[in-house]
């Protein structure tokens, strides 16, 4: 019985469809599964046999709606396609599982999919009939993996270390990929690096919760010597045509890790200009509230380094936080007028409740009168950016409808 396999390739989840792309290309049984992609649900319409066909969705909480929408006119097609299954996961799935299987999904994978995933799709292939809700509770070492496909050449930021000690109670990550930070070796990064390279691919960047923290045994304290070595390693690869871009965008820096001597691992080894650092409040009360494990001060000690070494500075800001007062409110307005002031710009969010979080149980948080009031007053000096009012729309709209569910 010959099965096809279809990913939703949409812009948002690329990274995560790469990694299981990855898995499966290195997964001798499955080599000759056909793989194919859609970006709309009438890529799908157009197919003339969707009989075996496994059809999979990675997706964020944000994309709730949409993925709903489309399972829902999908499931027509299992009226006319025998053996077509429906299965999910990705950062949504897996904080909540059993509302997602409760959608129509087939199968909803939680946390890493890189080792169960393509386990899964062999006992489908095989002819067994699987249905439910499937994690894999011990951790991937990344080193087995490669985080993209040679076979369709989708290549993108190398997922360096996964994990975070830190536990911050509005964020997935730590629930996900566990609370101690993983490492993929410098030997596995440049064997990735020089693939790359074969393929004219010299612009390198990273996934990873914490750029400053790669190679720490904790995910805390920083590895400045593995730091180096890893940057060392990457340029002697690309060479000086090469560009490395280290703590910007996709990934981010704690404040208390913005340092002279990391920061002087960038001006020395990487070619970005900015870096991306979390600050998320301007209130110690609220950062300990929402399990931050860092001082104001730290956030204004890192602009202050990086501006010094010629770094520009988005500081991310989550607006609404649960247990935020009007005291609260002022402090961050603070903090953003002073960060503004020292030349750093502000990367804005609305809270959003996350599934599978400390927090998944608070109303999404709004954009206060007098927050707004100063962000707009900032916009058109080009120093805010972020699509925070399409979160708090998107995170009022999903709050509204679970809670009509429930009640």
């Amino acid at each position: 019985m010959e099965y096809k396999l279809f990913f939703y390739d949409s812009k948002e989840n690329k990274y995560s469809i790469n990694a299981l792309l990855g898995a499966v290309e290195g997964d001798k049984d499955l080599k000759e599964l056909p793989i194919l992609f859609f970006e709309k649900i009438d890529d799908l319409f157009f197919e003339k046999d969707l009989r075996n066909s496994i059809l999979c969705f990675s997706f964020f909480t944000t994309q709730f709606f949409e993925i709903k929408d489309m399972l829902g006119k999908l499931r027509e097609l299992k009226k006319s396609n025998e053996n077509l299954y429906f299965v999910a996961g990705g950062p949504h799935p897996s904080g909540d599982p059993q509302g997602v299987l409760d959608m129509g999904f087939d199968i909803v994978v939680k946390g890493e999919g890189e080792r169960i995933f393509p386990n899964l799709i062999k006992e489908i292939v095989s002819g067994k009939k699987i249905l439910g809700i499937f994690h894999d509770k011990k951790k991937i070492d990344l080193n087995d993996y490669f985080p993209f496909s040679e076979k369709f050449g989708r290549f993108g930021p190398i997922e360096i270390s996964r994990g975070c000690p830190f536990g911050c109670y509005f964020c997935q990550t730590p629930r996900i990929f566990g609370g101690i930070m993983r490492h993929r070796s410098i030997e596995k990064i440049v064997e990735i690096v020089e693939i790359m390279v074969k393929r004219n691919l010299k612009d390198i960047r990273f996934i990873t919760p914490n750029a400053f923290a790669y190679g720490s045994s904790d995910g805390m304290t920083i590895n400045l010597k593995k730091l180096e070595e890893l940057l060392i390693e990457i340029r002697k690869i690309i060479g000086k045509e090469g560009r490395i871009f280290f703590g910007s965008f996709p990934s981010e820096v704690r404040p208390e890790h913005v340092l002279p001597e990391t920061v002087e691992l960038i001006k020395l080894y990487a070619n970005n200009d900015n870096i991306v650092i979390g600050a998320q409040s301007g209130s110690q009360r609220i950062l300990d509230l929402a399990h931050r494990r860092h001082k104001v001060e730290d956030v204004y000690r890192a602009v202050e380094t990086a501006t010094y070494y010629g770094l520009k500075v988005n500081v991310d800001f989550i607006f609404g936080l649960p247990y935020e007062n009007e005291d609260d409110i002022n402090q961050t307005v603070k903090m953003i007028e002073d960060l503004v002031k020292m030349g750093a710009k502000i990367h804005a969010h609305a809270f959003m409740p996350l599934p599978g979080t400390p927090f998944e149980n608070f109303p999404p948080g709004r954009v206060d009168k007098y927050m707004r009031k100063v962000i707009n007053k900032l916009l058109p000096k080009g120093v805010v950016f972020g699509n925070f009012r399409e979160q708090e729309e998107i995170a009022w709209k999903l709050y509204n409808y679970f809670s009509s569910k429930e009640a």
